[in-house]
């Protein structure tokens, strides 16, 4: 695609939004949740003729905010000033309610946004933002507390078998079939492979010390994500503090202003800063905490979502690594040409394809809108 000049400043003309539901393949549940469906919610960001694609996994509810709160405040600015746009989108939902469902809203259309202006200047996402590399880590995530033995073996198994070097798995539902099933889960995947447990803040401090003290001793686990609440600072600071060596505690997922991702690592609270650019703020939340990152020397994993992370992780130094969610793998497979494959143990966007490096499939679209 031939790109357009800055000087043409292309206006950003219209935003739509439309949400798809999607069924899991079977109940799933981790330590405090359990769901039988996701929903995604795509934005389409457009000027002079070109698309710009975005997207957050949330409820439905963030379409009306995209359409009805934000759209009016974007349309006939520079297409290409994304960080006054997002300046823009941040005071029109002040009085909404900034974290929670106008966070993901706000995030899916600044990644529209920002994929709307590397299409526009006719280059790859991860390039636009200054590549620090060609490829980014990933880790294979599921392992869920509905899954049989035999399924959490086979999955986490298989990602092992396929290269990639660390798997994670859910706990904190059925603590006393937990010792059990994570002991499946490390025989399914040799002792070469890291693996990892996410609690989803099922567990009390104490808890949380206790598993992470046995397991890294039986099992060797290397981490430990939301142990206790990623709003529970203090605690989360406390098992950060008892863990074993060789247990990095990560938490972050949920903090939906810079605000709250500063404040996870002024407390101490973390060895390893979780961002989720479908919550955070989009690409220019996501770039604002991976520099808190780099200033504080604290490293940061790209949480879900696969294909815009592949991006982030890609040019931002502080990325060790990128979720690799069986949920969301399966959802945009489905719904995107242009999805990306991890290749061992690592996902490369494409150099040549502008943009995200996606196109949404009309058709799975259409029979998954909700």
């Amino acid at each position: 695609m031939t790109g357009a000049t800055v000087s043409s400043r292309p206006r950003v003309e219209a935003l739509r939004a439309r949400a798809c539901t999607i069924p899991t393949e079977q109940s799933e549940s981790d330590g405090t949740l359990e769901w039988d469906a996701t929903t995604i919610v795509l934005v389409e960001a457009c000027a002079d003729g070109v698309v710009g694609h975005g997207y957050s996994y949330a409820d439905a509810a963030a379409v009306g905010v995209v359409e009805r709160v934000l759209a009016p405040r974007l349309r006939g600015l520079d297409a290409l000033a994304t960080e006054r746009a997002w300046w823009e989108m941040a005071g029109a939902v002040r009085n909404v309610g900034r974290p929670g469902i106008a966070s993901h809203a706000l995030s899916a259309v600044d990644v529209a946004l920002w994929d709307l202006k590397a299409r526009l200047l006719g280059v790859p996402l991860f390039r636009l933002l200054g590549a620090a590399r060609e490829r980014v880590a990933i880790y294979g995530s599921g392992g869920f507390c509905s899954f049989t033995e035999e399924q959490l073996a086979a999955q986490l198994g298989g990602w092992a078998a396929e290269g990639i070097p660390r798997v994670k798995m859910k706990v904190g539902r059925d603590p006393a079939a937990d010792d059990h099933r994570v002991a499946v889960a490390r025989e399914a995947v040799g002792e070469d492979v890291e693996l990892m447990v996410d609690a989803n803040g099922a567990w009390t401090v104490p808890q949380a010390i206790d598993c992470a003290a046995r397991w890294r001793q039986r099992f060797a686990i290397g981490w430990v994500e939301e142990p206790v609440s990623g709003d529970d600072l203090r605690g989360l600071r406390e098992v950060r503090s008892r863990a074993p060596a060789g247990v990095a505690v990560a938490a972050g997922e949920y903090g939906y202003t810079p605000y709250q991702q500063a404040a996870m690592l002024d407390a101490q609270a973390v060895d390893v800063l979780q961002a989720d650019v479908t919550r955070c703020g989009g690409v220019t939340g996501f770039v604002n905490v991976a520099a808190q990152c780099a200033a504080r020397q604290i490293p940061l994993s790209g949480h879900t979502c696969p294909t815009i992370h592949a991006h982030l992780g890609c040019a931002l130094a502080p990325v060790i690594h990128l979720e690799w969610f069986a949920d969301h793998v399966r959802i945009e497979r489905m719904l995107f040409d242009g999805f990306v494959e991890p290749d061992a143990g690592a996902l490369a966007p494409d150099p040549e394809r502008p943009g995200l490096g996606i196109e949404p499939r009309a058709e799975e679209v259409e029979r998954w809108a909700s």
